[in-house]
Order: structure tokens, then sequence, then C-alpha cells
């Protein structure tokens, strides 16, 4: 089975945590019988599209860092993002642990004290848009991730809501097995 949810800010991507609630917690009941789990996290403080499954195979197809499956993120930035910066990420950018990211896409939206973008990144490190961001001198403020592979969030989701995959989109996520 595979859900597609828009995960709200202040849930944790996982299924379980003694503290904090996780995305499981919110599934609704009708769902808490397959033993779902998240591929791939989400920070608790991002919000977006997040895909639980109990396809092992699949899940880990699309964490493979060997397959490079592309993330969308929409951002806003507090700082003026520049055209600099867009090099920068096609680049790969050094982070604050001497890790060079792999070269990524970054779309400026609006440019101003406080900028809005659109990222495309194919890994997935620890908080590493905000770090990336940080590399550049510049802080994010939101984070909403829109896609993964070809699976666009649905945006007639509520955050907290979600919704089992159409076949459309349970294809689009099986073709990242059959790609490199």
């Amino acid at each position: 089975i595979y859900i597609m949810m828009n995960k709200p800010q202040g849930v944790v991507s996982a299924t379980y945590d003694n503290r904090l609630k996780t995305v499981i917690d919110i599934l609704p009941d009708e769902y808490k019988c397959f033993n779902l789990f998240p591929v791939g996290r989400l920070d608790i403080d991002t919000e977006g599209l997040l895909l639980l499954t109990n396809d092992g195979q699949l899940a880990h197809e699309l964490l493979s860092p060997k397959k490079h499956v592309p993330k969308r993120y929409y951002a806003l930035i507090d700082g003026n993002v520049t055209t600099k910066d867009v090099d920068a990420f096609r680049e790969g950018v050094v982070l604050d642990d001497g890790y060079k990211t792999l070269p990524s896409e970054l779309f400026i939206l609006k440019s101003d004290t406080y900028s809005e973008v659109e990222i495309v990144i194919h890994e997935g490190k620890f908080h590493q848009i905000k770090r990336m961001f940080e590399s550049v001198g510049k802080k994010v403020k939101y984070l909403k991730r829109i896609q993964m592979g070809r699976l666009k969030l649905d945006e007639t989701l509520k955050l907290g809501e979600s919704r089992e995959l159409t076949e459309e989109e349970a294809l689009l996520i099986k073709e990242v097995q059959t790609v490199n």
C-alpha cells in the first residue's frame, strides 16, 4: 500500500517516538493495520510530501544513494538569493562538516530581503537544504517538499491529511526501480 501525506510541522517522520507525535500517529485509523513506515525523512519543522508504504523494496529503491531520486522543495529564505547562489548550488556547496553536496538546481521565484525559491536535490543529508543555504550566508525560514521523483504533492491535501496513491501515481514512483 502506498500513502501520500502532507506532513505538518511538529510531527516526526518515524514509526514510533516516546515523546513526539509521529506521522503514524496522525494516519487515519483505516491505514494503521498495514505496518506502514515513512520513505525517508522530513525534519520536524518541514512540511509537505511524505510517502508511507509497507513496500520495503520500493523504499530502498527510492532512498538508494545510487538512484539520485530528485526531491523538489519550496523554501522561504531570510536573505537575498542571487544568481551567484544558483551557480554555487549547481556546482555543489561545502557544508559545515566539509561534505560537498551533489550539484542541485536552485530556482529563484522572488528575490528580496526574504526570497522564495524552489530547490531540487538528489541526496538527503541531515538538514541538507538548511545547511546548504547556511553555507552561502542565508537562513531557511520555511521548507516544504513538493515533489519526489515524478510524484507531486496533491495540493488539495490539507496539512496532516493523507490518501492512497492513485494507480498512475503508484506507477510514477515505481519507475525509479527501472531507471539507472
